[in-house]
C-alpha cells in the first residue's frame, strides 16, 4: 500500500453508541455518575493511604498506585466518550488516536502487572509473616511498582508503534467506544500477522504469566490460611484476599478475552461491551470492594472524617 492511500486519514470516527439515539443522554448520565464514583473512591484511596501513617505498608503503596492507575487510564476514554454521546462530531484526529491508544494500553499493562505484585505481596504477608518486613522492605516494593509501571510502558510502546505502521485506506470509522488495538486492526487494510503475534506473546508476558502467577499465590494463601486456629484472622485474611481476587478475576477475564486471541475471533458489537467492564467498571469497582472488605481502610476513613470533620466519612460503616 503506498504512502499516499495511508497518510491521507487525518481522523478517525468513534462510532460508539451512535445505533442507540434515544439512550443518548440515559448513558451520558450513567458514564457521568460511574466516572464521578470512579474519580471520587480512588482519589480518596490515596488520600487515606497518603495522610494515614498507619497505611504506610507496602500493601497500600501498591494500593495508591492502583487508584492512580485507575483514575488515569478511565480518564483516557470516558471523558471522550462522554463528549461524543452530546455532540453531532464524533471524531478524534489521527493524532489523537495514537495518544489515546498509547495511554490507555500503558495503564492497563502496568495494573496487570501492579496486580500480580500485590499478590506477590499478600502471598508474603500471609505465608511468610515473620519475614515479611525482611523481604518486602521499601526498596523491594518501591522496585516492583516501578518495574510494573516500565513494563506497562515497553508494552504501549511497542503496541503503538506496530498499530500505527498500518496502512489505513479510507475507511475511518471505528466500531469501539475508544481508539483501541482490535478495532484498529479490523479496520486497517494491512497484513496484521505481525501484530496478532505481538499481542499473543506479549499477552502471555503482561496477561496470563501474571494471571497464573496470582492464582498460584492464592493456591499457597488458602491452604495457609486454613491452618489459622483463630477464627478471627482467618476472616481477616479472607477478606483481604476476597477483595483482591474480585479485581483479578473482573479485570484479567475481560482484559484476555479483548487482547490474548486471534484478529479472525473479533466481534465489535460484543467486544465493546467486554471493554466497557474493564475500562469503566472496574475502576469504579476498585475503591468501593476496598473500603467495604477492608478493615484499615475504613478504619483510616473514619479517622480521616473525624480529622477534617466531615460526617459522612465518620460514621460506622
Amino acid at each position: 500500500m503506498d504512502g499516499k492511500n495511508q497518510t491521507a486519514l487525518s481522523e478517525f470516527i468513534i462510532l460508539g453508541f451512535s445505533n442507540l439515539n434515544q439512550l443518548q443522554f440515559l448513558l451520558f448520565t450513567i458514564f457521568f455518575l460511574t466516572y464521578i464514583c470512579t474519580l471520587g473512591g480512588n482519589t480518596f484511596i490515596i488520600l487515606v493511604t497518603v495522610v494515614d501513617p498507619r497505611l504506610h505498608t507496602p500493601m497500600y503503596h501498591f494500593l495508591g498506585n492502583l487508584a492512580f492507575l485507575d483514575i488515569c487510564y478511565t480518564t483516557t476514554n470516558v471523558p471522550q466518550m462522554m463528549a461524543h454521546l452530546l455532540s453531532e462530531k464524533k471524531s478524534i484526529s489521527y493524532g489523537g488516536c495514537m495518544a489515546q491508544l498509547f495511554a490507555f494500553i500503558f495503564f492497563v499493562g502496568s495494573e496487570c502487572l501492579l496486580l500480580a505484585a500485590m499478590a506477590y505481596d499478600h502471598y508474603t504477608a500471609i505465608c511468610k509473616p515473620l519475614r515479611y518486613s525482611v523481604i518486602m522492605n521499601k526498596v523491594l516494593y518501591s522496585q516492583l511498582a516501578a518495574s510494573c509501571w516500565s513494563g506497562g510502558f515497553l508494552n504501549s510502546a511497542v503496541h503503538t508503534v506496530l498499530t500505527f505502521r498500518l496502512p489505513f485506506c479510507g475507511n475511518n470509522q471505528i466500531n469501539y467506544f475508544f481508539c483501541d488495538i482490535p478495532p484498529l486492526l479490523v479496520l486497517s487494510c494491512g497484513d496484521t500477522s505481525v501484530n496478532e503475534l505481538a499481542l499473543l506473546s506479549i499477552g502471555v508476558v503482561i496477561g496470563w504469566t501474571p494471571f497464573l502467577c496470582i492464582v498460584l499465590s492464592y493456591l499457597y494463601i488458602i491452604s495457609t490460611i486454613l491452618r489459622i486456629r483463630s477464627s478471627k484472622g482467618r476472616q481477616k485474611a479472607f477478606s483481604t484476599c476476597a477483595s483482591h481476587l474480585t479485581i483479578v478475576l473482573l479485570y484479567y477475564g475481560s482484559a484476555i478475552f479483548t487482547y490474548v486471541r486471534p484478529i479472525s475471533s473479533y466481534s465489535l458489537e460484543k467486544d465493546r461491551l467486554i471493554s466497557v467492564l474493564y475500562s469503566v467498571v472496574t475502576p469504579m469497582l476498585n475503591p468501593i470492594i476496598y473500603t467495604l472488605r477492608n478493615k484499615d481502610i475504613k478504619e483510616a476513613m473514619k479517622a480521616v472524617g473525624r480529622k477534617w470533620q466531615l460526617p459522612l466519612l465518620s460514621f460506622d460503616v
